[in-house]
């Protein structure tokens, strides 16, 4: 229904657990690389997921290999503290494509700024600098289901 693009994740257990959250909403999980961890099937296995078999997941060499494949800029959502554009005040529509940068670097700039109407940020406090990727994830992926529930009930 969704798909989750993760640009350089760097920690396998938020990978892990955003892994859980598309098996369980029916997302599909791109990682574009590089990772910074192994995801072969017995790292995985010895990370203790044994659901990663029940992803639909798509790895891409690049960035540029993911965009030149997936054109349609329409379709982006791009999660980041750069900007004051809060996540709900997008609408999601079946087939978007929500991205979430590495836990250290973001999404890159050339990115967000090639796309500044596709950014959107979940609001916060000063105290902090930026939530937990799985958790980040979650909150936009369920706000998106929450806006095609109709279509997505059909799902479960």
């Amino acid at each position: 229904m969704f798909n989750i693009v993760l640009v350089h994740p760097q920690i396998p257990n938020n990978t892990g657990a955003i892994g859980r959250l598309c098996v369980n909403t029916g997302a599909t999980l791109h990682l574009i690389e590089p990772l910074g961890f192994d995801i072969s099937e017995k790292a995985v296995r010895r990370a203790g997921l044994d659901y990663w078999h029940k992803i639909d997941l798509h790895v891409w060499e690049s960035l540029e290999a993911f965009t030149a494949a997936h054109p349609d800029a329409a379709r982006y959502h791009l999660a980041t503290t750069k900007t004051e554009q809060p996540y709900f005040e997008h609408t999601f529509r079946e087939g978007d494509y929500l991205f979430f940068g590495s836990e250290t670097a973001g999404i890159p700039a050339e990115l967000l700024n090639a796309h500044p109407e596709a950014c959107m940020t979940i609001p916060m406090t000063r105290e902090g600098r930026s939530l937990n990727l799985a958790i980040s994830c979650g909150i936009i992926l369920y706000k998106a289901i929450e806006q095609n529930f109709e279509t997505y009930k059909e799902m479960m």
